[in-house]
């Protein structure tokens, strides 16, 4: 499938108030390799800039003028248009997921969900590898060793950049063993299970079975479960082809 690492930046937390999106920036991915295909636009927000919120990512009204920055309403298409059918990876989807669907309902654009295919949520998948630990990008980039040495101020084409390494650093225990003796690596069909499953079919393992020193080193493993148990192992419950 076809991913976009996708981040936004705007005036403030809260896009069902008076906030607005000011910068827009995807990266395309397949196979878990950047394409190098991309869409960073930046947004004139139609309104005043907070000050907290120019400190974050240093876009003044003057800096947006200066970037000759449009209105949403003349670059939503193109962003509606650059997700369509792609599973969106974006650290704490529902900041940046509220503010597109925000502004695409003022075009009359369908939300995101209706656009991409899917929509994954680093941050949430932080929080369930990583328990009770911080887990801002800045925060993820120490922890898997990502260079985040570049990013001095909050920009979303830098910190899609990050975000598309601390991705792969995350989910790269997805990919077995066996798609590496494929030669592909971590890219080895990432994108296509169909494909995999059938070259896994002709790898021809070879399978090693069990001797008979084996076989009684392993029943006697479950009678002391049994005896811890007090009944049968969970082993013994499964199962046997």
């Amino acid at each position: 499938m076809r991913q976009i690492i996708l981040d936004t930046e705007t005036t403030g937390f809260y896009h069902d108030g008076n906030d607005r999106l000011v910068e827009f920036a995807g990266l395309e991915m397949i196979d878990r390799r950047l394409t190098g295909e991309y869409l960073h636009v930046y947004v004139h927000p139609e309104r005043d800039m907070p000050a907290d919120a120019a400190a974050i990512h240093g876009l003044t009204i003057a800096e947006l003028e200066k970037k000759q920055a449009q209105p949403f309403a003349a670059v939503g298409q193109r962003i509606a248009d650059f997700i369509r059918g792609a599973e969106l990876i974006i650290h704490n989807a529902p900041f940046d997921v509220g503010f597109l669907d925000m502004e695409f309902k003022r075009m009359k654009l369908p939300p995101v969900s209706k656009t991409a295919a899917q929509i994954t949520d680093t941050l949430k998948m932080a929080k369930e590898r990583y328990p009770g630990q911080k887990n801002s990008l800045d925060a993820l980039c120490t922890r898997l060793d990502v260079d985040r040495s570049r990013r001095v101020l909050h920009g979303a084409l830098i910190d899609c950049e990050l975000l598309a390494d601390v991705y792969l650093a995350m989910t790269r225990s997805q990919f077995s063993l066996v798609d590496d003796m494929l030669g592909g690596g971590e890219q080895a069909n990432a994108a296509n299970p169909a494909a995999s499953a059938h070259n896994h079919a002709q790898l021809n393992l070879k399978v090693l079975p069990a001797n008979s020193a084996e076989l009684a080193a392993h029943e006697a493993y479950l009678a002391d479960l049994d005896k811890a148990a007090g009944a049968d192992c969970a082993w013994r419950q499964w199962p046997q082809s």
